[in-house]
């Protein structure tokens, strides 16, 4: 037989911040009319992937929600501004660990094609370029999974990456 709850059992009870997963934002800004999309390419100073290209991607602030993350994010690091209605979900990655994610992370990406504003650089502590780039020309040198979230999202193929599970 299953006991009531108690008034004291039923009180939410805080997170186990250090045992959640590191959840992230990114977002492909896609120039349709011009078939090219928004990169960044991570500078010698960046925490992983330095020298690396990659998409506007950062963490979620405690009670955040996601789409305001990626929002933040994309004009943090390119000065550009979305509406969070134009965002659509484009793919998901999770990853067994990463950088400052003994845990794991979730990084839900987004795809814009209506923004307002130029892109900058930013966080030139972070990034040594942000540059618009023609879609057949993507660079090899690019973060494993943030790759496989852009390929997934311009081929129509793929819509979650499992990184370093076994």
């Amino acid at each position: 037989m299953v006991k009531p709850l108690t008034q004291a059992q039923s009180v939410p009870q805080a997170p186990a911040w250090d045992a959640m997963t590191l959840l992230v934002a990114g977002v492909i800004v896609h120039d349709r009319t011009t078939a090219r999309v928004l990169l960044l390419r991570r500078g010698p100073d960046a925490k992983f992937g330095q020298g690396l290209w990659d998409l506007p991607v950062g963490k979620n602030h405690d009670g955040e929600p996601i789409l305001t993350t990626a929002v933040r994010e994309l004009h943090e690091e390119t000065g550009l501004t979305v509406d969070p209605a134009d965002l659509r979900l484009a793919h998901v990655i999770h990853g067994a660990r990463g950088v400052e994610a003994p845990h794991g992370f979730l990084t839900v990406v987004f795809a814009a094609d209506r923004w307002t504003g130029t892109p900058v650089n930013t966080e030139p502590h972070k990034h040594d370029a942000v540059a618009w780039t023609p879609v057949q020309d993507i660079p090899e040198a690019f973060v494993p999974t943030t790759h496989a979230a852009l390929t997934g999202y311009l081929t129509g193929t793929t819509q979650i990456t499992l990184d370093g599970w076994t």
